[in-house]
């Protein structure tokens, strides 16, 4: 019989944990220069966790067991409910604001397809305590800042940027009441995803008014603040809607400041489907439109009172690894991950097997990365074995020194071992 990974899921092979690593440090890296710090939570809670943001019916969107006493659990699908019930532990005590990141492990029980995994990475952000926009800002800034440093450019990639109060507001001009209001959200975000006669049918089935579509569509369409200033008076008028109109204006305005204006667009098709988001929202796209989002999050200034906590301002975003891995792949900025040795050392000659263990004890305790081979063979197959291990340099022992032969260049220097041995990397560079 021969076994598989479950569909979904997958395998990482040293070529791919290399590409996996490169991207968890990077975003490791990034989070660290922008602030933050790392957190990290079980891969198991209860099941109600999730299902307090979410409802009941998220049960059969993850995978959850009962386990030997009763208990139902389930395997986090998302860090977000983690970050709310570990920040509620401890919130008179945690200096605000709050600037957490993570890199968890994620499952959720869909059917896989591209760029999304029953089994995933991915990275958030969050900054929890601060009702400023400049908080969206950061989040949004962190975002481009990783991107970029991975040679994403703003003809590679766009963040679009929406308001999920004027949607709100807007669908309320339209006739559509409080019962029905997330299911109209839900319809909205689909949108862009579909065809006009689709979303048609999919907006009226949720309640969205027939008759109320084309305005709707309208709000929607506008690509500057300027565009929805010429609206309708009468809605922008509304002090709420005022509010939210500043805080898209100020936001753009610090992201240009920030240097990162180029990468950003105001776009209200952006909803995020997702009802706990109370603000700004966004997501982020490789610049044809062509792959699902590489990242989105927004606002959601009453997730910790959901989970029995004070209401806090509280913003942050989520970035996959499926998708970003294809994006890299697309535009040819995958790094040359190969992994390799500093140093192989090789025996030149019968007999110094043991000069070559000291050797490869030395400099690994020195914290050069140095092997050798497993059969004592001819030189000529060691040489080749250096060369297919990805070796920079091969330390070749003999009874009367050692040669540092630099693989690249092939130069070779002849060193007594004692001296090799006693500052290697004056030789190893």
């Amino acid at each position: 019989m021969r076994f598989k990974a479950v569909k979904g899921t997958r395998d990482f092979y040293p070529d791919r944990m290399a590409l996996r690593n490169y991207l968890a440090d990077t975003w490791r890296r990034v989070s660290l220069r922008n602030g933050f710090v790392e957190f990290d939570g079980p891969v198991l809670e209860y099941l109600d966790l999730f299902s307090v943001k979410s409802g009941q019916e998220i049960a059969s969107q993850l995978f959850s067991f009962t386990d030997r006493g009763g208990r139902a659990l389930a395997m986090r699908p998302e860090i977000t409910p983690t970050l709310a019930r570990m920040v509620n532990a401890q919130i008179n005590s945690l200096p605000r604001p709050i600037k957490w990141f993570s890199v968890p492990r994620l499952f959720r029980a869909e059917n896989p397809q591209k760029g999304r995994l029953r089994e995933f990475f991915q990275w958030n952000i969050d900054i929890i305590g601060s009702d400023s926009v400049l908080a969206d800002a950061e989040c949004i800034f962190t975002a481009i800042d990783c991107l970029r440093e991975m040679g994403l450019k703003p003809e590679d990639v766009v963040v679009r940027i929406g308001s999920r109060p004027l949607t709100v507001a807007a669908l309320k001009r339209a006739g559509v009441n409080d019962s029905t209001m997330e299911a109209a959200l839900a319809a909205l975000d689909k949108r862009p995803k579909v065809a006009p006669d689709a979303f048609a049918e999919i907006a009226v089935a949720a309640g969205i008014p027939a008759d109320s579509l084309d305005e709707l569509c309208a709000f929607q369409d506008c690509k500057t603040i300027d565009a929805l200033n010429n609206l309708d008076s009468v809605f922008l008028s509304k002090e709420g809607n005022l509010n939210a109109i500043a805080h898209l204006s100020d936001l753009l305005q610090y992201l240009d400041v920030m240097g990162v204006g180029d990468y950003c667009r105001l776009d209200f098709s952006i909803v995020r489907g997702l009802a706990y988001y109370t603000g700004i929202v966004y997501e982020v796209f490789d610049a044809a439109g062509s792959l699902r989002a590489v990242a989105g999050g927004g606002r959601y200034d009453n997730l910790l009172k959901l989970f029995g906590g004070p209401e806090v301002g509280a913003t942050g975003f989520g970035m996959g690894d499926a998708v970003l891995e294809i994006l890299l792949a697309e535009k040819g900025k995958l790094p040359d991950l190969a992994g390799g040795l500093d140093c192989f050392v090789i025996d030149g000659e019968a007999g110094l097997l043991d000069k070559v263990l000291e050797a490869v004890g030395r400099l690994r305790q020195g914290g050069i990365a140095a092997d050798f081979s497993a059969k004592r063979q001819a030189v000529g197959k060691q040489l080749k074995e250096a060369n297919r291990r990805n070796a920079r340099y091969a330390a070749i022992l003999r009874a009367d020194g050692v040669g540092v032969k630099n693989l690249a260049t092939g130069e070779q220097t002849n060193v007594p071992i004692g001296e090799f041995l006693e500052k290697p990397k004056a030789y190893i560079i």
